[in-house]
């Protein structure tokens, strides 16, 4: 891979107590379109999920909305996706955002969004795929995950060989940016994909 067509987003279901999210994720959701990137996201019209994906439709951009039948009602479909997927279970649901995806991008979020970053951060781990996987740290709000990572290592339990492959932007410029230029390095074998720390 080394061309970045898509990009699945993780992110919260709720707004979050701070207007700077919100905006985060708007100005990302027109960066990708401006950029012809195709949104994969959850498939709700609620809270930053909501946020990014009509950012992206708005600006004239693709999305692509995958969500369990269960969570429907409570998260919204959103109108005038160019595909939304229904699908049986959380699990399927997760597999098809990867298969759909050529990067990952972590906005702000709760557990949902939480679970969603570490299983990609793992299956990238364990050799699994090469897809740039990025944390947005909008006002610092993974810091505490970055801290946390950074004790894994001191303390042994992510050891060498089995790093943990990562990149963390502080502004929405950034991402987009570092998304292409990881995957260009992805392309090349030679190349070592970084492990991001910025505290």
């Amino acid at each position: 891979m080394s061309e970045i067509r898509s990009i699945c987003v993780y992110c919260g279901s709720g707004s979050g107590g701070d207007g700077a999210f919100v905006e985060a994720a708007t100005r990302l959701g027109r960066a990708m379109a401006t950029d012809g990137l195709r949104l994969v996201y959850g498939g709700g019209n609620v809270g930053l999920m909501g946020a990014v994906a009509r950012a992206v439709l708005e600006a004239g951009g693709d999305v692509t909305g995958i969500i369990p039948e269960f969570l429907t009602a409570r998260e919204r479909l959103l109108d005038g996706a160019q595909e939304t997927i229904i699908v049986p279970d959380m699990h399927t649901r997760k597999r098809m955002m990867y298969e759909r995806a050529d990067a990952f991008v972590a906005l702000p979020g709760g557990v949902g969004t939480l679970e969603e970053l570490v299983e990609q951060l793992t299956w990238a781990q364990l050799g699994r795929h090469r897809k740039p996987i990025l944390l947005l740290s909008t006002k610092g709000f993974w810091k505490p995950l970055l801290v946390l990572l950074a004790h894994m290592r001191e303390q042994g339990f992510i050891r060498q060989g089995f790093e943990v492959s990562y990149l963390v932007a502080e502004n929405v410029d950034e991402v987009i940016p570092m998304l292409r230029a990881a995957a260009r390095r992805v392309a090349h074998p030679e190349a070592v994909m970084p492990i991001a720390e910025r505290f």
